[in-house]
């Protein structure tokens, strides 16, 4: 389905706001805002301080369940409910690229140690909206490609 797959992209290539539930330790989920963005082959990518609870908990259980797309004032754009597994990098290249200068109130720069990514790679993906004509969400799977 490349249409499908381009219409989520639509949605996930510009950096936004998006909720990150993981897998507390306890088996509890646990909910929390990062910045995202996504590329073509859709794969997501936000960045964390390493010493942090999401970090904790992705890297004791690696899937993750992500909601963007739209915001509060606009309930009937479209919107995504993204299943994935997540790992956390220090990869300096990626840490670069993801490196954006707000940031600097939180981090001393792209090689700050406690300066991390995190990589989602989405397995199920299911695309919502009002003006898609149904309830009923198109679903985009990873074996799908």
């Amino acid at each position: 389905m490349p249409d499908l797959k381009q219409k989520i992209y639509g949605l996930i290539k510009d950096y936004q706001l998006a909720s990150l539930a993981t897998v507390a330790e306890d088996g509890k989920p646990w909910v929390r805002y990062v910045m995202l963005e996504g590329d073509e082959e859709l794969v997501l990518k936000f960045v964390t301080p390493l010493k942090s609870r999401k970090v904790d908990h992705i890297r004791g259980t690696q899937d993750v369940h992500i909601l963007c797309g739209a915001d509060g004032a606009g309930a009937s754009k479209p919107y995504l409910q993204i299943q994935g597994r997540a790992e956390i990098t220090r990869d300096e290249t990626l840490r670069k690229g993801a490196w954006k200068d707000f940031l600097s109130k939180y981090f001393a720069g792209p090689d700050d140690p406690n300066y991390a990514v995190g990589i989602v790679r989405p397995y199920r993906i299911e695309l919502y909206g009002m003006g898609m004509g149904s309830l009923q969400p198109e679903v985009w799977e990873e074996s799908e490609e």
